[in-house]
């Protein structure tokens, strides 16, 4: 394969002369880069740039602005610098997705960013953070937001309706603003209303909206969830499988793992977060809801088996640092206190930003998602690095060890995925469902986003235990034809750029 000014030129069975820089790949795979569909690794890209744990994994590109929540657009002036520094710190918050895009282009990144336009932001940009209806005028301002982030190069719209604010959008709403999506084919990509005892009911609404906007559907990281409701997954799939045969454009993403990550407010009733973090905080404290709040999350601790199913994994207060990394249920012990307490302490200390890994799916229910035709292949994870600004909290090791994962244990281990449907799940098939025209595919004219594996020793070496730990196995990762990791050293050179649908590249 021959490589010039950052595009596959030739694949033969031989090339004629001499590269600059020569990888000899006998014995390896060779596939295209791995595309993460479903990635927070915005969250410390402005912070640090080298992103290793998703170069580490084969990731050449990831796809942000999940969940409902993205970088733009933000009512704040933008600096000269082109981030906006405050609540979110080095995260970065942008005007316009524009300009997100433009202070990537400036940095650069080690990897390629694609980015979703978040509901959730925009309905907190107009609306607030009230659970009330928009009125008319607010979801024209909102419809005009995420029309000018798609023309902007947003991939697609994406909501996070377990999350305040995004989760006071009525059905109506967010048909509304997703029908933009329609002549562009581009997808709605949500983290449904409910992931465990309504998530069936959750489905239903998801596909309505879709086919209501008249545009594809993605469903985040599909799972079923607490014991009680792992035998739903054969009406999940029955769902996305009834939905394609009907003709819709249906697929959803997952990650290799049987535990999720989320704020520890997730806990809670949606209700009690009504009006934002010190409303939620002062409803814990008040006579008059303290009771029912309670009630509520222990109920939902029980669906989970128990306080010992949730690790905290990472806390603002630095008092709380001891915290990270332990089971709920045994660090409350360690305390001598009652486990509830201790959440709502550490709730209250760190206002209300608290992280969790939450232990809750089946092993074989993963390996029915991921084997579904529809299935491909995501972290859900941000970027880390063993040293640096990225190395924070107790994270979920799937930001550090999804892809080498997928490859070691459930292409070569159990079987569960023949390797060439894992590399489509990981590439061509992501790119096709954001419209990455020139990405997912190693052909002639394609861009040369390429990563050398070896099949006999990929694996991910991160634990829940011992996240930081960078997996085995990925010999070398080239990003816009210039190579980026080979055998295990990181090159200073960093050529990812924002993507955009359509857009090849220059």
């Amino acid at each position: 394969m021959a490589i010039s000014n950052g595009r596959v030129t030739e694949i033969a069975s031989s090339v004629s002369g001499r590269a600059r820089d020569e990888i000899d790949a006998r014995g390896k795979a060779v596939a295209p880069g791995f595309i993460d569909i479903h990635s927070h690794g915005d969250e410390s890209i402005f912070a640090d740039p080298r992103s290793e744990s998703v170069i580490r994994q084969g990731v050449t590109t990831i796809v942000v602005g999940q969940d409902g929540d993205s970088r733009a657009p933000s009512p704040r002036p933008v600096s000269a610098a082109g981030i906006v520094r405050g609540a979110l710190g080095t995260n970065g918050v942008f005007e316009s997705m524009h300009e997100f895009f433009r202070a990537l282009d400036g940095l650069p990144p080690a990897v390629n960013v694609a980015s979703m336009v978040g509901l959730g932001t925009i309905r907190g940009l107009v609306v607030g953070e009230d659970d009330r209806p928009a009125t008319p005028e607010e979801l024209r301002r909102m419809r005009a937001l995420v029309e000018g982030a798609l023309a902007d190069g947003a991939c697609g719209i994406s909501t996070g309706l377990e999350y305040a604010p995004g989760s006071f959008a009525s059905r109506d709403e967010l048909i509304a603003l997703c029908r933009p999506l329609a002549a562009r084919s581009l997808p709605y990509a949500t983290h449904m209303r409910n992931e465990d005892d309504t998530l069936l009911e959750a489905m239903d609404e998801a596909i309505a909206i879709a086919r209501g906007a008249g545009c594809p559907l993605q469903i985040s990281h599909l799972k079923t969830s607490g014991p009680r409701n792992w035998h739903k997954i054969g009406d999940a799939l029955g769902r996305v499988d009834a939905a394609r045969a009907a003709g819709m454009d249906i697929a959803f993403d997952r990650y290799p793992y049987v535990a999720y990550q989320t704020g520890l407010t997730n806990l809670f009733p949606i209700r009690a977060l009504d009006g934002g973090a010190e409303a939620f905080l002062r409803r814990l404290a008040a006579s008059d809801t303290a009771d029912a709040i309670r009630r509520d999350t222990l109920g939902k601790v029980d669906k989970l088996a128990g306080w010992n199913s949730v690790m905290i994994s990472s806390v603002a207060a630095p008092a709380d640092r001891a915290a990270e990394g332990e089971r709920l249920g045994d660090y409350a012990a360690k305390l001598g206190q009652d486990p509830y307490a201790v959440v709502v302490g550490l709730l209250q200390r760190s206002h209300t930003d608290v992280g969790t890994v939450v232990f809750a799916m089946s092993e074989d229910n993963l390996q029915r998602f991921l084997a579904h035709p529809a299935a491909m292949i995501c972290s859900d994870g941000g970027a880390f690095a063993v040293d640096g600004p990225a190395r924070r909290g107790h994270p979920h090791p799937r930001g550090l060890g999804t892809f080498p994962r997928v490859l070691g244990r459930y292409v070569r281990e159990t079987k569960t995925i023949p390797l060439e449907s894992a590399i489509y799940k990981m590439s061509g098939f992501a790119a096709s469902r954001i419209r990455l025209a020139d990405r997912g595919r190693l052909a002639p004219a394609m861009a040369a986003d390429i990563v050398v594996f070896d099949p006999a020793t990929v694996i991910d070496r991160a634990t829940f235990a011992e996240p930081f730990q960078y997996p085995v196995g990925i010999d070398a990762v080239v990003v816009n034809g210039v190579v980026a990791l080979r055998d295990g050293q990181r090159s200073t050179a960093r050529r990812g750029r924002a993507l955009r649908p359509g857009a090849a590249l220059e």
